[in-house]
């Protein structure tokens, strides 16, 4: 029994190292590839986000309760990008 053993561990010693090297490698790449993906996800959603014109409205009340005094539903999303109903603030002063 013990000389079964000894026979797999010696036969399998030759191809532990390039079989660990390749693994480390493919590890090491999912892991840079991953952090790839999620930085240019999180940069293509922030472009996104730039987009919303709803704090240069006039309609945009800043508070948490009712953001939008026109249209509250959309106000601060996606769907706010094309609002048809802003009007650009004026003189920020005033409001």
């Amino acid at each position: 029994m013990f000389q079964l053993i000894s026979f797999l561990i010696h036969g399998i010693q030759p191809f532990l190292i390039p079989i660990c090297f390749v693994g480390a490698w493919s590890v090491s790449i999912l892991v840079v590839f991953s952090l790839w993906a999620a930085v240019r996800d999180s940069v293509t959603t922030a472009k996104q986000m730039h987009q919303i014109p709803c704090t240069g409205c006039q309609f945009f009340t800043d508070n948490y309760r009712l953001k939008c005094t026109v249209r509250p539903s959309i106000a601060n999303t996606e769907e706010a990008i094309n609002c048809s109903d802003y009007q650009p603030k004026t003189n920020p002063y005033l409001y």
